[in-house]
C-alpha cells in the first residue's frame, strides 16, 4: 500500500496524458493527479493508496458525507474509462481504477483506498521513457478541467517550448463536445484566455498562441501553435497537505447514514458551467433547482451536475445563434421552466 508523502510529483506516460478526459470533472481529474503523485511508478505495491475519510472528502471538496452520496462519487470514479489508441485505427477500452474501499481501521478511523485496475498498470507503471513529470502543487489552485488539462497537454510540451495542435485535436484533448464553443470567438475567450490567465497565475508555466497553418473555408483558424516559457511569477506552490486543510471545513472522520445539507455542492457544481458564474448566482441556481426538479435528481450530486451541464450547454448552443446578454438570467430562466 501506497504511503503518503509530503513531497508530491506526478509522472504521467505521455500516452496516458494524449487520451481523452472524456467527461471528467475537475475534482476527478485532481484526484487522478493526486493518485498518480502518491505511487511510486517503479513499484506495483504502491498500487493502492488509501486516504482518511476528511483528505478525500477535502480533495473532492465535498461536504458532510453519507453513505449512499459517497457511492455516488465512488462509483463514478470506478466507472472512467479511457480509449488507449491502436496503431491501426483502433482503439482499447481501460478501465482506470479496479476497486474502492471504504471502512473503519484499527483506530476506528474511517478510511478511502483505491486500486489500479489490471488493464491499467502499463499506463501508470515500469515506463523508462515518453513520460514527463510536474509537481503536484501546480495542480490545485486551477478552477476548471479545461485549465487542468491544458496545463497537462502544455506541460508535456515544455522542454520542447512548441506545441502545434488542430483545433480538432486540442478540442478532443480537453474533453470538449464538438457542439461547445462551435465559434472560434467563444472558444478563444472560454477556453484560451481563460486557460492562458489562470496557468500565468497559480503554475510553473506560461504560454501564448498564434494561428499556425492555412485557413480553412472563410478564413477559419484550423491549428494552433502554442509557445510554452517556465514561469516564476505564480502565486505560490499550494502543497496538498495546505490544500485539505483549506478544504476541510470541519473535521469529521466519520461517514453519515442520513444526508446532510448540501451546501458544499456549490463549488462542485460551479464545474458544470465552466466556472462561469459567481458563488452567489451558483447559490441562486441550486436553489432554484432543489424547487423545480424531482427529489432523485437534487440528492444525487452526479445527477445534479449532469443536468445544470446540458442546461449550460443548451445555453451556449443557443448564444450561438442569438446573443446572450445576460447568460445569468438566462440560464435560470430555462431552469424556472422546469
Amino acid at each position: 500500500m501506497a504511503v503518503l508523502k509530503k513531497s508530491y510529483l506526478v509522472k504521467k506516460r505521455n500516452v496516458l496524458n494524449e487520451i481523452r478526459a472524456n467527461g471528467m470533472t475537475l475534482q476527478e481529474l485532481r484526484f487522478l493527479s493526486i493518485y498518480l503523485s502518491k505511487i511510486n511508478p517503479n513499484d506495483f505495491s504502491t498500487r493502492v493508496v488509501r486516504f482518511p475519510i476528511n483528505d478525500f472528502r477535502a480533495i473532492m471538496e465535498l461536504g458532510r458525507i453519507n453513505i449512499d452520496y459517497l457511492k455516488n462519487i465512488t462509483d463514478s470514479l470506478l466507472s472512467k474509462i479511457i480509449h488507449v489508441p491502436k496503431e491501426r485505427g483502433g482503439y482499447r477500452g481501460v478501465q482506470l481504477f479496479k476497486y474502492c474501499e471504504v471502512d473503519v481501521d484499527d483506530n476506528d478511523e474511517w478510511y478511502i483506498e483505491f486500486d489500479a485496475h489490471d488493464e491499467a498498470l502499463p499506463l501508470m507503471f515500469e515506463f523508462k521513457d515518453k513520460y514527463f513529470s510536474y509537481q503536484l502543487w501546480n495542480a490545485l489552485r486551477l478552477k476548471s478541467s479545461n485549465q487542468l488539462r491544458m496545463y497537462e497537454i502544455l506541460k508535456q510540451y515544455e522542454k520542447i517550448g512548441i506545441r502545434i495542435l488542430s483545433i480538432e485535436q486540442l478540442r478532443d484533448l480537453l474533453g470538449i463536445d464538438k457542439k461547445e464553443y462551435k465559434a472560434y470567438k467563444d472558444f478563444r475567450v472560454r477556453v484560451l484566455d481563460s486557460c492562458q490567465k489562470a496557468l500565468e497565475k497559480n503554475t510553473d508555466i506560461t504560454f501564448m498562441y498564434e494561428p499556425y497553418g492555412k485557413k480553412g473555408k472563410g478564413g477559419k483558424i484550423q491549428s494552433l501553435k502554442f509557445s510554452i516559457k517556465k514561469n516564476t511569477n505564480y502565486i505560490d506552490q499550494l502543497t496538498l497537505d495546505k490544500f485539505i486543510d483549506q478544504n476541510r471545513g470541519f473535521e469529521d472522520n466519520s461517514v453519515q447514514s442520513e444526508p446532510e445539507p448540501y451546501e458544499s455542492r456549490i463549488q462542485f457544481l460551479s464545474d458544470a458551467c465552466d466556472n462561469e458564474f459567481t458563488e452567489n448566482e451558483m447559490t441562486v441556481l441550486y436553489n432554484l433547482m432543489t424547487e423545480c426538479l424531482p427529489y432523485e435528481i437534487i440528492h444525487d450530486e452526479l445527477k445534479c451536475y449532469n443536468y445544470l451541464m446540458r442546461k449550460y450547454n443548451e445555453m451556449k448552443m443557443r448564444n450561438e445563434r442569438t446573443k446572450i446578454h445576460n447568460r445569468f438570467a438566462y440560464i435560470k430562466s430555462i431552469i424556472g421552466t422546469e
